[in-house]
């Protein structure tokens, strides 16, 4: 990376100067902080998915040979769902010349692609980088933002569910407008299930605070209920549960965190997985490559999870060959 190399030709010439003051001691100080590599990541909000995201990047930034307080610097802020404090937090990055920013899930993507076009960035967590208008092509992203992409198994995750309820006439779809990610989801997942035949009943919402009163009023018109991978859905995942135990609904989502947490079932991959992937890939650009030549990678490794604490609380029996193929039994 070009300013890599600009540091380490900087620091060189600063470590000659101070020899011939005598002075080696304050040289080696001056070297130690300038050598150190800024790595910014902005997460959009808690919860357990995004969480594991980043401890993979650290883990895998780690074994990769660029650990936190010694060669590289680690600034992780976290937004709070809040799009003000998405571009607080994008702006300082790029104020303070970060060498590499990650950002984790879509809002906080497209927050910091709005302030830089120079500085790499890399996205985790993004359903479909193109139509949330940060790469022009996966396969050559073209600019300075590229990353892994979570795109979920919508079929095979409404294949599970109609096998909790295969005589369906109305699933409800539940997921928030303003994330992109959850609208390319909830298309594939509808355009699937009117192709079987099933009718679909769609809620949104625009916050957190919607959920429970969006959710209690679906609830009560469906015979089963699909939840993309979506964020603010994720976060109020315990309410949603909750609802859904007391009208005896099965839930599918389309992350693994979301069964631990009450859903009943899904086919996912692990994001602690995904993390890694991304961490790799900020090794990668810190070495110097250049995310216009890094195409979008996807989340690897699909596995089912299921929830039976919370299929028992609901009295429905799961299917044989389900219990055989799950990764995960909470």
């Amino acid at each position: 990376m070009k300013k890599r190399i600009m540091k380490l030709l900087s620091l060189g010439m600063v470590g000659v100067f101070f020899a011939g003051c005598s002075a080696s001691a304050a040289s080696d100080v001056s070297k130690e902080k300038d050598d150190t590599l800024k790595v910014g990541i902005v997460q959009y909000v808690e919860h357990q998915s995004l969480d594991d995201i980043y401890r993979g990047i650290v883990d895998e930034l780690t074994a990769e040979g660029y650990e936190d307080g010694i060669n590289i610097e680690i600034d992780y802020q976290n937004g709070q769902g809040d799009q003000s404090n998405l571009k607080t937090i994008s702006s300082k990055f790029v104020n303070e010349n970060s060498d590499v920013i990650v950002a984790i899930a879509t809002p906080a993507a497209q927050a910091v692609a709005s302030e830089t076009t120079e500085i790499p960035i890399i996205g985790a967590a993004i359903t479909d980088m193109v139509s949330a208008g940060l790469v022009e092509d996966i396969k050559q992203p073209g600019g300075n933002v590229t990353g892994v992409s979570d795109m979920a198994p919508v079929e095979e995750q409404i294949d599970i569910l109609m096998q909790f309820v295969p005589n369906a006439k109305k699933i409800g779809i539940a997921y928030c407008t303003n994330e992109v990610n959850s609208e390319v989801q909830v298309k594939t997942a509808c355009d699937y299930l009117e192709s079987k035949g099933i009718e679909t009943v769609i809620t949104t919402v625009t916050n957190s605070n919607d959920v429970l009163q969006a959710i209690s009023t679906l609830a009560e018109k469906v015979d089963g209920l699909y939840i993309p991978v979506d964020n603010t859905m994720a976060s109020a995942m315990p309410t949603i549960s909750t609802i859904c135990e007391e009208n005896k609904l099965p839930i599918v989502t389309g992350a693994a965190a979301m069964v631990e947490q009450g859903a009943l079932a899904t086919s996912a991959f692990d994001y602690y997985d995904t993390g890694k992937q991304v961490g790799k890939m900020a090794a990668r650009i810190l070495e110097g490559e250049n995310p216009k030549d890094m195409p979008v990678e996807l989340s690897k490794d699909n596995k089912i999870y299921i929830n039976k604490t919370f299929a028992d609380i609901i009295g429905i029996e799961i299917p044989k060959n389900l219990m055989e193929e799950a990764y995960e039994i909470y």
